[in-house]
């Protein structure tokens, strides 16, 4: 895998109370394959990680503000969970700006567990079929997705999974949409 995705850059989206091994874990994958890795949030400096939503883990830091970045700049986006990072980013006008562009210009994107709601605020799961974390499901119905139970799911562009369980396969995906990209 190492040298497959040279010259592509990903974005990860994320803000404070982004499941930790969900930011890192794909970020580390990618660069293994040879992306080159950039942090976006909503401010800058750093955001603080959790392990599940109680408990603080690592903080870190910021590259650029997404309401500064180009999608143009970017091959692929991730949008890692936890429950309060996508709930803390679908407020944000210019996050949820940032993922509908991407998604106007078909670039992949890739979202774990709570992370598809920012793709429900997006308007993008319609007509999609769409895995995620099981709480919010009603939400990805409500907003015209097909929800499947599998550990990863990729529909035109849009690759999502339910939890940590599922990040290998996740991450396999990830690089596989970006090498085709």
């Amino acid at each position: 895998m190492t040298g497959e995705l040279n010259g592509r850059r990903v974005a990860f989206l994320a803000a404070d109370g982004v499941e930790q091994v969900e930011l890192r874990e794909p970020w580390r994958v990618l660069r293994e394959a040879g992306a080159d890795t950039e942090l976006l949030s909503l401010e800058d400096g750093e955001i603080q990680a959790m392990n599940g939503d109680i408990e603080p883990a690592d903080r870190f830091p910021v590259d650029r503000r997404v309401s500064r970045a180009s999608v143009g700049d970017y091959d692929g986006l991730v949008i890692p969970g936890g429950t309060v990072n996508p709930d803390n980013l679908r407020a944000d006008a210019d996050a949820v700006r940032f993922v509908r562009e991407f998604a106007a210009q078909g670039r992949p994107i890739a979202a774990i567990c709570h992370g598809p709601w920012m793709l429900v605020e997006a308007d993008l799961v319609r007509g999609r079929s769409v895995t995620s974390y099981p709480s919010i499901r009603t939400d990805v119905r409500n907003a015209g997705g097909e929800v499947v139970e599998a550990e990863v799911v990729t529909d035109r562009g849009i690759t999502t999974s339910r939890d940590p369980n599922d990040l290998p396969a996740f991450c396999a995906r990830i690089v596989e949409e970006l090498s085709r990209s």
